[in-house]
């Protein structure tokens, strides 16, 4: 049960994306009509590429939406150069097909998919405000098959509520995947169009799982040389000094041996550091969500987590999705000024979902800072995407998915 209304809330929040991106396509389509109609008179051609822009401008939402529901999705390239190129363009065509389709079984379903559950909550509360009602209106809460002027009466609209819930329950995630599958089977690239991308797509995956890889090597290196490897030699320096001192002064030897033992001590903790930054040990011992959680509890911001993993990913995946809350806490609690923050991660299809929420001042920029871009190199280099939404006020929304299906 608890499954079922999970998926029913996924689905009701791609709806009502949905809904959103009919809206965008129904103006689309009223302004490429009105541009048709003017084209009578010749106005319309001044208009048509403005209309056009629109079209690709509705489509290439619908794409965004579709990639952040996952699998990824690869849309085709920009439009060919000149009206009429881009008017036979098969692509242009499809667009249209998606859009006619989308500005009215999509919009319908978006409606429809939020109609239910406010119908549920309507009905099931009606007992609580039932009776403030005209006459005429308690009939109507009934469907008109009876007048909800008392308690039994108004307790039965509440039954038809029980009813409208399990309708959401069983109708919802069917409603949501009917609505993106026009999109999924319009708007798509061409076979040799997604094969040209995905090759450069993987070229600068592996640059940037290269870059990734020296930049850590780096890290550690600059852990060992500036940490560790200061703390032993100070541990070799006093462990001489206490060796010469040990006939002439023995206090003053014990006095080093007691600083040598607490700089060993020190640099055996630098080194525990260094490798539960290769790869934390929590993750070996618990699970993703525990080490998540754990995160949490250290972060100086009130941080809550939500994590619905119902498998295992593979160790490379865990530990990048470790490491990007992990500096995505990190910059929350050093730059945001949030009063508090979720982390929400999902598991979908193959792929691992990320979501880092805070309800700071906003306006951040991966293009500024090494914490953010770290981020993003850290996603890419999994061929994943990294995905931030920041105004100026706030929130900020920080979405990361990572293939996990190897």
């Amino acid at each position: 049960m608890l499954t079922r209304s999970r998926a029913a809330l996924d689905a009701l929040e791609h709806l009502v994306g949905g809904l959103g991106t009919a809206t965008l396509a129904l103006l689309a389509l009223m302004g490429l009509a009105a541009t048709a109609v003017l084209c009578a008179v010749g106005v319309g051609l001044l208009l048509a590429p403005v209309a056009l822009r629109g079209l690709h401008g509705a489509a290439g939402r619908e794409r965004a939406r579709l990639s952040r529901l996952g699998p990824e999705f690869v849309g085709p390239g920009s439009p060919p150069a000149g009206l009429r190129a881009e008017l036979a363009s098969p692509v242009t065509r499809r667009e249209l097909c998606w859009l006619a389709t989308h500005a009215s079984l999509g919009l319908l379903l978006g409606v429809a998919g939020l109609t239910l559950p406010f119908s549920a909550v309507r009905d099931l509360a009606f007992p609580l405000y039932g009776h403030l009602l005209p006459p005429e209106e308690m009939a109507g809460a009934a469907m008109g098959l009876w007048i909800a002027d008392d308690l039994p009466g108004r307790l039965a609209v509440s039954a038809l509520g029980v009813g409208w819930l399990a309708l959401c329950l069983l109708l919802l995630p069917g409603m949501a995947r009917l609505q993106t599958w026009p999109g999924r089977r319009l708007l798509a690239a061409d076979a040799d169009t997604d094969l040209a991308l995905r090759v450069a797509q993987l070229t600068a995956t592996r640059a940037a799982a290269l870059d990734a890889h020296a930049a850590e090597l780096r890290r550690i290196e600059r852990s060992l040389h500036d940490g560790t490897q200061n703390r032993i030699v100070a541990v070799t320096v006093m462990l001489g000094v206490a060796r010469r001192a040990l006939d002439r002064d023995p206090a003053i030897a014990g006095e080093v041996i007691d600083r040598a033992q607490d700089a060993a001590e020190q640099a055996l903790a630098d080194l525990r550091a260094v490798v539960r930054g290769i790869l934390p040990p929590v993750l070996e011992d618990r699970s993703l969500a525990d080490a998540l959680t754990g995160l949490a509890a250290a972060c100086p911001v009130p941080c809550r987590v939500d994590a619905d993993l119902p498998a295992r990913c593979a160790a490379s995946v865990e530990a990048t999705a470790y490491f990007i809350v992990a500096e995505a806490l990190t910059n929350i609690a050093r730059h945001s000024g949030a009063r508090q923050a979720t982390v929400t991660v999902r598991r979908t299809a193959d792929l691992l979902l990320l979501r880092i929420t805070d309800d700071g001042r906003g306006g951040a920029d991966d293009r500024h800072g090494t914490g953010l871009g770290g981020i993003r190199r850290r996603a890419e280099a999994h061929d994943g995407t990294f995905t931030l939404t920041s105004p100026p006020g706030g929130p900020t929304t920080l979405d990361v998915s990572l293939p996990c299906g190897l």
